[in-house]
């Protein structure tokens, strides 16, 4: 059947399920939901069954957007919207897009401009047309929150194109009759690094990630130039689990060879995809490397992203919905939850996770209404990887922390932007407010405080106990006076020629290059500092010459000469604070799940991680079990 068949057939039975009196002008589908266009977004408005009703009649995510014609001018808008909202809500700005009938409203507290079961929005609507949207004032300024915020209302009218072209094609008639569900390993098995799988059917292909190893110029990017993946612009959809690079970092060179799809993440793992796949070709390019996109390809990709909750269905393929939940591994992180046909087959991709709640997120979620097949990370998969508890690990860099400052040294925890850096800032936040550590500037360099920035624009990823810190409390650790942002050069060399008892959290987290080296320079040197790992350190590294015990370690100097930098500083090794599950929660995590998957196949960690993971899973739960190898294809169904 025709899309415009499609589209009529919708209309005629939205028309019939509609309460009397209510009406529409056009239905359109923009990206995976269904739009319905109305001269009467008051009487929409009044009833909020309407559209609840509609989407579970007809299984689909459906939108409202208001006829231009029925709108309140910006002007007046603005004053009613000011006499309905609470003032505490603090509204910083307004934007009002004509094309979509939509008007964003940027508040420091949106639970109040939302109100109770979105009543304030709602009367929002019936005062003046326009269907709001609200979006969290950042509590730090950020650079990228900011500039995405503006490129996307730059480019609105391009992007709804976008969206109709994508909306059209997820929906569009399924037409083979064959039953098949396969995966092929495109890379990150027996291996960490270049994370990438496709999941096809006989309509459907979708791609899982697509990362780079930046740590290997020889197996960097994954086999994108198999038969199974090309063209590029075949593929139905590409869904990125997570925000590190060696997940996300290749995805703007798909749009690069071809791909004009869509891509599918939680809103902060699109605002730290952009921040990193930014600094990586700037890194890159600075090297002296040949890098592999332009920012063009960043921008392009961003217009492509669909943003997506936790917990929201979603078709994305005529065949295929997907879920995300949370992954507990760091901001946004999200397990993917595939249910492919009508009840044929459900796949979970965990992607990375952490089984056990931390001090920024809850435990990856195990628990869905159905599940086949799981394919599972296996970073700590060896049968001696074990974790110390969060609790010891924060003892642990409290005493360090403790010992260093009170003999007059400094603490140097180089870090990576995402996920570790603001574990270990809420940690040394509550030390210093309880008085367990003296009072001592953090200073924070490199990505971190842009990428705190977006941690603390989107809170309610967060665990629990934060929110409600965050929430009830008015209490936000990020805003803490200790934390010290380094925002230039000159602010570092200040810290350099003025040493002073301190903690510095500085990139890279594995000491290959970035700010934490012009530190490391000025301060191996003195006994009283202290260097302190909190995250892993990978074979070929500096941080991880300085764990085996190298005393002397060669230096690239101003000149380009090597250079021998003794070292006389404390090393210590603080486990525990791992965005990855250890051994044991791995092996709970796949216990646990809810309902037991018939098989699961590992991937993400050298090979004995993978295979000795998957035949204690084998041995223990009496579950069929793999560890995938890149390049092959696995018939699920």
């Amino acid at each position: 059947m025709p899309i415009e068949d499609v589209l009529l057939d919708l209309k005629h039975k939205i028309e019939k399920n509609l309460p009397a009196g209510v009406t529409i002008t056009d239905v359109e589908f923009e990206g995976p939901q269904l739009v319905l266009y109305t001269e009467e977004p008051r009487k929409f408005a009044d009833d909020g069954n309407i559209i609840r009703n509609l989407a579970k009649e007809l299984r689909t995510r459906i939108a409202m957007r208001p006829d231009p014609r029925v709108l309140a001018t910006p002007e007046d808008s603005i004053s009613i919207i000011e006499e309905v909202v609470p003032k505490e809500s603090v509204i910083s700005s307004y934007y009002f897009d004509p094309d979509s009938g939509e008007v964003i409203i940027e508040a420091e507290k949106p639970g109040l401009v939302i109100g109770k079961h979105g009543a304030t929005l709602r009367e929002i609507t019936k005062q003046i047309g326009w269907i709001p949207k609200v979006v969290r004032t950042p509590p730090i300024k950020s650079r990228t929150v900011k500039n995405i915020r503006e490129f996307m209302r730059n480019n609105l009218k391009e992007r709804k194109e976008i969206l109709k072209t994508v909306g059209r094609k997820i929906h569009r008639e399924c037409t083979s009759k064959d039953q098949w569900v396969r995966v092929t390993a495109l890379g990150g098995c027996k291996e960490v690094g270049r994370s990438c799988f496709l999941l096809s059917t006989p309509e459907s292909r979708i791609l899982i990630d697509c990362g780079v190893n930046v740590g290997s110029d020889e197996n960097m990017t994954p086999y994108l130039y198999v038969p199974e993946v090309f063209p590029l612009n075949q593929i139905d959809a590409v869904i990125v689990t997570h925000a590190h690079l060696d997940h996300q970092g290749l995805v703007p060179l798909l749009f690069k060879y071809g791909y004009e799809g869509p891509v599918y993440c939680t809103p902060p793992t699109r605002d730290l995809m952009v921040l990193l796949q930014l600094d990586y070709i700037d890194v890159a390019a600075k090297e002296g490397k040949k890098i592999p996109y332009e920012s063009g390809m960043v921008a392009k990709t961003l217009k492509h992203t669909i943003p997506l909750d936790y917990e929201e269905v979603t078709d994305i393929a005529p065949d295929i919905k997907l879920t995300f939940h949370n992954a507990g591994h760091i901001l946004g992180s999200a397990i993917s939850h595939f249910h492919i046909g009508d009840g044929l087959h459900n796949v979970v991709f965990t992607g990375d996770y952490k089984y056990e709640k931390t001090r920024l997120f809850d435990p990856a979620v195990n628990k869905f209404p159905r599940v086949e097949t799981v394919i599972s990370e296996a970073t700590y998969g060896n049968s001696n990887a074990f974790q110390p508890a969060l609790k010891d690990a924060e003892k642990h860099l409290q005493m360090v922390v403790k010992n260093t400052v009170e003999r007059g040294g400094i603490a140097l925890i180089p870090a990576f932007a995402v996920g570790r850096s603001q574990e270990v800032m809420i940690v040394l936040e509550e030390s210093i407010r309880k008085g367990l550590i003296p009072e001592v500037p953090v200073y924070l360099d490199g990505m971190i405080w842009e990428a705190t920035a977006i941690h603390a624009t989107h809170p309610e990823y967060l665990n629990n106990d934060l929110r409600k810190l965050i929430f009830q409390k008015g209490q936000n650790p990020f805003l803490s006076e200790c934390f010290k942002p380094v925002d230039s050069h000159e602010t570092r060399q200040k810290i350099i020629q003025n040493p002073h008892p301190c903690v510095i959290l500085s990139t890279s987290g594995m000491m290959n290059g970035g700010p934490v080296m012009d530190y490391f320079r000025t301060f191996a040197e003195d006994p009283r500092n202290t260097l302190v790992f909190v995250g892993y350190q990978a074979d070929g590294t500096v941080g991880r010459r300085i764990q085996k015990g190298w005393k002397e370690i060669p230096m690239t100097g101003k000149n380009g000469s090597t250079e021998i930098l003794k070292m006389n500083m404390e090393v210590q090794v603080v486990d525990g604070f791992s965005g990855h599950s250890d051994r044991r929660q791995l092996m709970e995590y796949i216990k646990r799940m809810q309902p037991r998957p018939e098989r699961v196949f590992t991937e993400h960690g050298d090979e004995k991680a993978c295979v000795d993971l998957a035949s204690s899973v084998y041995k223990k739960l009496k579950i069929e079990t793999r560890a995938l190898t890149n390049l092959e294809t696995v018939r699920l169904l």
